[in-house]
């Protein structure tokens, strides 16, 4: 049974991902994306525009399903090695979190939010993603096997 899943990345990292077809989490740890299953789903809600700073953005910015049986890894530099997926994405649009704050379960009443998303990576419900897919923009047929 696919699971449904929350990463956290800066917005630049996310679209890096997107174009290579990718999912990594944690700065590339093997664990984190281990835990994912073919079939599975996965949002990315990027807190900034980049790492290292920019603009907040606050805004769920991609979203896909895992495509492989299990982690490969990448020879990004001579000292960074990350874990990665195979990843299908959607079509998508940016959406803020603001809207959906007290509709998500893993928001909703808490005024300090921010606080289940600092984890990099974690499991939702099913009724949760549906919320943030509709409001990225994509069809139920699409993201939903």
């Amino acid at each position: 049974m696919a699971r449904f899943w929350v990463g956290v990345a800066s917005r630049e990292h996310v679209l890096a991902a997107v174009r290579g077809a990718f999912c990594q989490l944690n700065h590339g740890k093997e664990a984190p994306v281990r835990r994912l299953q073919r079939g599975d789903s996965i949002v990315f809600y990027s807190p900034r525009e980049r790492m290292e700073g920019g603009k907040s953005l606050q805004a769920f910015t991609a979203a896909g399903r895992i495509l492989d049986e299990v982690p490969y890894q990448v020879e990004q530099s001579k000292d960074f090695r990350p874990f990665r997926r195979k990843t299908e994405y959607f079509k998508s649009k940016d959406a803020s979190i603001h809207p959906l704050l007290e509709e998500l379960s893993f928001t909703k009443g808490r005024s300090n939010w921010g606080t289940a998303l600092r984890m990099g990576v974690f499991q939702m419900k099913r009724e949760d993603y549906m919320k943030i897919v509709v409001a990225m923009g994509i069809t139920f047929e699409e993201s939903v096997d």
